[in-house]
């Protein structure tokens, strides 16, 4: 999944898909998701993500036991 932070922007983008988008929906002031013709998401767009907490993202990797 690629993403990518605009810092002077405070912007998230986060790809889930190379399909064309179709509709756009805000969710609320600062989230738009993207979709793609069978409803599926393609993008997300998150405003102020750093400001909000979102941005960095906590990664947590687990092992196998």
């Amino acid at each position: 999944m690629p993403t990518t932070y605009y810092p002077d922007d405070d912007i998230l983008e986060l790809r889930f898909s190379d399909e064309p988008i179709i509709r756009e929906v805000s969710q609320n002031w600062n989230i738009h998701i993207s979709y793609d013709a069978q409803g599926r998401i393609v993008e997300m767009v998150v405003l102020d993500a750093r400001a909000i907490g979102l941005y960095p993202a906590l990664v947590e990797s687990k092992q196998a036991a």
